[in-house]
């Protein structure tokens, strides 16, 4: 009896975390793509809204939906303190998702979902891998799910990965959740502060990417 209750609490368990997991992936699809949509959606949610929030970033991999759209809903919804450590929870656990989802279904599979070469990614992460996680994690014009897919394909430790990427991506959360914060006061120094450091960070990252990574192509 105590097993067959078991089994029946794991099967219930599981059809709700699919539902819950669907429902997510639905929406996320059909909202309208804007931080202010993500605010009514989220909070609409309550006291769940930070959970629904990081589960919606952590599935962020399977939609390919703009990572940088939500970080900024997020900084509207939570501020700039407790945005950051939701979208890093959320970031980490898509960025494990994606580089796991890569590591057991193989490259035919990534390349469906993300539709791009990821042969150079492999080769330099493959050569050194933390370092290149880092520096890519570094330059959010850099598509930050296929990287996590790229890596999967690769010989790259988790504990590796996993470490660049919290280290990596520690400037581009903050630069996205505070114009999302300061953007509850549009017009104030504050605002046009976030602006320009989003204006420092697309710039470093430009250099960044054509020293580094254009060189690699070639």
């Amino acid at each position: 009896m105590n097993y067959k209750f078991s089994k029946f609490l794991k099967v219930l368990l599981s059809g709700i975390v699919i539902f819950v997991i669907g429902s997510v992936i639905y929406k996320i699809l059909n909202m309208d793509i804007g931080p202010n949509d993500i605010q009514k959606y989220v909070t609409s949610f309550g006291k769940l809204a930070p959970l629904v929030y990081i589960i919606m970033f952590a599935l962020v991999p399977l939609t390919l939906f703009p990572d940088s759209i939500l970080a900024i809903g997020g900084g509207i919804i939570f501020g700039l303190t407790k945005g950051y450590i939701y979208t890093l929870i959320g970031a980490l656990l898509g960025a494990s998702l994606s580089f796991y989802i890569s590591r057991k279904l193989g490259r035919n599979f990534v390349k469906k979902i993300t539709k791009e070469k990821l042969d150079y990614i492999e080769e330099m992460i493959n050569t050194k891998g933390f370092f290149v996680i880092l520096l890519l994690r570094l330059i959010p014009l850099f598509p930050f799910d296929v990287i996590s897919y790229g890596a999967g394909l690769t010989n790259i430790k988790y504990r590796d990965f996993i470490f660049a990427t919290i280290i990596g991506t520690i400037p581009g959360i903050l630069v996205f959740t505070n114009i999302g914060a300061q953007s509850v006061d549009i017009g104030s120094n504050s605002f046009y502060l976030s602006i320009m450091a989003l204006i420092l960070l697309i710039l470093s990252s430009i250099v960044l990417k054509n020293k580094f990574i254009n060189t690699q192509k070639k």
